[in-house]
């Protein structure tokens, strides 16, 4: 190799790594259950955010960002989701969170991130405590536990025709403050609640089963996850008590017929997560979910997939605001909550309004019918509390 040809050839490396070192890494994380009993909604959540990501690289490589996915397993426990919260703070090319699932671990995480200003855009976390905080850096597409206690409160009034109700709760802040707005929701309908109470039992209801058979209630709420719950309504119909038992989005899980088996019949949910029969435009992001992860995409999933897209519609936001250079992490929680996005979006357009609310939201009533078939009966748009 001549001379002039090898100098030619170093420049031309030169300048191939000088491209490379100039492609700044930009990181979307989410945080979900990962592990444990509602890890199978937290995965759909993950799964469909990193599918976001990966349908968004080539625009973010022609703004000259190299963008990647990470994920964090909070076990849907508060003391978990804080300390991945922490290491998401110290990762400065993190710039938003989809996540997270439950409220009980996003109020703390949230509240790690603030002085870091680390946008979360929350797929399912329905307790109005998350933000009605006021928080910069919290968001939130699904609809509140406020509107979800008054829907599910209009559907057993005037569907299942209920004069006096049974309300568990699993005592966490999803739980309580899902059953603390139904209650208030019954009681201005003038049904009586024959108690609200708290129980973090998960194998053995037979003291609750024996309270409720002898208060003889026209139904049943438990406000919990799918893993509590199944067990209860196993043991309820064993016990021979087949009367309606109805829960929020928690129960939005094929592994709840599992767990319950014959004893799912009869049970309601409100919920936050579509089925796919009810979101038409959901049909291409399913293809590519079921090619990537050789499964379906399920409810959590299609808002999972949607708050993705919210947060990295922020983020470009910003990049384009900052005469497209990298953005500080304050820019993008600015630009997250001013965010106003349609194309590309399953669950049709999406707003915040000053706390993190979406403006408009959708909720869905499902049932588990005699022959274990999930039906859906029907859906409700909901707004937030003004504020």
């Amino acid at each position: 190799m001549s001379k002039l040809n090898r100098v030619l050839s170093f420049l031309t490396l030169s300048a191939l790594l000088g491209s490379v070192q100039a492609t700044t890494v930009i990181k979307l994380a989410s945080m979900s259950p990962l592990s444990g009993p509602a890890s199978e909604q937290g995965i759909q959540i993950r799964n469909a955010a990193q599918l976001a990501t990966n349908n968004a690289k080539a625009a973010f490589a022609k703004l000259g960002f190299d963008l990647q996915f990470v994920s964090y397993d909070d076990q849907a426990d508060p003391a978990t989701g804080t300390s991945n919260a922490r290491r998401i703070g110290s990762d400065k090319s993190i710039l938003a969170i989809v996540g997270t699932q439950n409220s009980g671990v996003i109020i703390p995480a949230s509240e790690a991130l603030a002085p870091l200003h680390v946008p979360f855009v929350s797929p399912s976390t329905t307790s109005p405590n998350v933000t009605d905080r006021g928080l910069k850096n919290v968001n939130r597409i699904c609809a509140r536990d406020d509107s979800q206690g008054p829907a599910a409160a209009d559907f057993m009034v005037s569907k299942l025709n209920v004069k006096k109700v049974y309300i568990i709760n699993d005592k966490t802040a999803y739980g309580q403050g899902l059953t603390s707005e139904l209650e208030k929701a019954l009681k201005a309908k003038g049904v009586q609640i024959v108690t609200n109470e708290g129980t973090e039992e998960r194998s053995d209801f037979s003291a609750i089963i024996s309270k409720i058979k002898l208060l003889k209630p026209d139904a049943v709420y438990f406000g919990g996850l799918y893993g509590q719950v199944g067990v209860f309504a196993r043991q309820l119909r064993d016990k021979g008590v087949h009367l309606p038992l109805v829960g929020a989005d928690a129960l939005d899980s094929p592994d709840l017929m599992k767990i319950a088996g014959n004893g799912a019949q009869n049970i309601y949910f409100t919920t936050i997560a579509p089925p796919i029969e009810a979101v038409p435009a959901v049909k291409t992001v399913a293809a590519q979910y079921k090619a990537a992860y050789k499964q379906g995409i399920e409810g959590y999933g299609i808002i999972g997939y949607d708050s993705a897209q919210v947060a990295l519609q922020g983020i470009k936001d910003a990049i384009q605001a900052n005469g497209k250079k990298l953005p500080s992490r304050e820019q993008v929680e600015t630009a997250v909550r001013k965010v106003k996005a349609s194309k590309g979006l399953i669950t049709g357009p999406v707003q915040f309004n000053s706390v993190g609310d979406r403006i408009s939201s959708k909720m869905y009533i499902r049932q588990i019918n005699d022959k274990l078939h999930l039906v859906t009966g029907g859906v409700v748009t909901v707004k937030p509390k003004a504020k």
